[in-house]
């Protein structure tokens, strides 16, 4: 397992393909300069020592060392031992609506990405609880089993989208009935089910029966709504451009709005809460207070420990070449002339 201490460095990568693009515009500006004052034939004789493959020789050796020394800045480490850590937490499942509705934009910069940024947000406020992600939209799909890799769970997060799912429609039963198989330790005693969602519910009828079913496993259900009441339409775009909007079958704008009634039941019937997802930080907030006054279970997980620096490989490489690049003239070396190992033409 790899830890990177200051990812920030990564960026001066950046400054490889600049040197680069320099170091071909020079040679460019040197032959020009070179042809106004004499033809290649004569340049030779007046430099008969001189090497032309060198300098691409040490562009190599500068720009390894570069990156070396780069990597070294960033300082990755390297976890030595599998050890398995006792962790207090809850079960969290968060199931996101991933239908189409969540494209409408009356809250920015739309549903679906409102959606992810809170879900993302609650894990930032989480310290040893395992979690699971859910897509539903027409049926539901596991995205990611209950786990502690918040990085995983992020990474998940970031790649969900209204296509991902071809079957369309909001089916929130679906998606109760599959967190009630998340939660595999019969023992937890605090199961929790956050649904992000704008409230269009094509099940309603049996949307309560899941819930009452989840109750029974011991899942407290909370709704967070994404959207606004007055609703919106719903855009139709092709990379990033905006070419309809959704229409009905009489060819009437479809028109979604939040339905926060259907989700407040949802919660209610599900000894949880519905809460706001309009305002992040007030939402997030209420979140991590609530998470907070349940009770912990204790559980096992297994984590690298006992990362090791190693920075000073890279360093130690980086002064290696650099000091390489020292005896690598611009002129021919002597020795090496015999075995002519850059090809070059021998003046006679």
């Amino acid at each position: 397992m790899i830890q990177y201490d200051e990812k920030i460095y990564f960026y001066l990568l950046f400054i490889i393909p600049v040197i680069i693009v320099l170091f071909l515009l020079l040679l460019i500006w040197k032959k020009r300069t070179q042809k106004k004052f004499a033809d290649a034939d004569l340049l030779k004789r007046l430099t008969p020592n001189r090497s032309y493959n060198k300098g691409g020789l040490k562009l190599v050796v500068f720009i390894l060392a570069l990156a070396l020394l780069i990597i070294g800045l960033v300082n990755p480490k390297i976890g030595t031992k599998l050890e398995t850590v006792k962790r207090e937490g809850v079960d969290i499942v968060f199931a996101v609506d991933v239908s189409k509705s969540m494209l409408a934009e009356d809250i920015a910069p739309n549903r679906i990405e409102k959606a992810k940024r809170l879900v993302s947000e609650i894990i930032n406020q989480l310290a040893s609880d395992r979690i699971g992600i859910i897509a539903y939209a027409g049926q539901a799909y596991p995205q990611l089993p209950i786990t502690t890799d918040y990085g995983a769970a992020k990474m998940f997060l970031q790649g969900m989208n209204t296509d991902m799912l071809t079957s369309q429609g909001t089916a929130i039963d679906q998606a109760i009935e599959l967190a009630t198989t998340y939660y595999d330790d019969v023992e937890q005693t605090n199961r929790v089910l956050f649904i992000i969602s704008d409230g269009e519910d094509h099940s309603e009828g049996s949307t309560l029966d899941a819930v009452e079913d989840a109750v029974d496993e011991g899942i407290i259900i909370y709704t967070i709504g994404v959207g606004k009441e007055k609703g919106a339409p719903i855009p139709i775009k092709r990379n990033g451009i905006l070419e309809s909007l959704k229409k009905d079958s009489q060819g009437e704008t479809v028109i979604t709005r939040l339905n926060e009634s259907v989700l407040a039941d949802i919660a209610s019937e599900g000894n949880g809460e519905y809460i706001d997802g309009s305002n992040t930080d007030t939402a997030v907030e209420y979140i991590k207070e609530e998470l907070l006054k349940m009770d912990k279970k204790e559980f096992e997980a297994k984590q690298f420990a006992e990362y090791k620096d190693q920075f000073q490989w890279f360093i130690g490489g980086a002064l290696l070449l650099l000091f390489l690049d020292i005896f690598i003239l611009d002129r021919k070396t002597s020795w090496l002339k015999k075995l002519n190992l850059f090809n070059e033409k021998r003046n006679e």
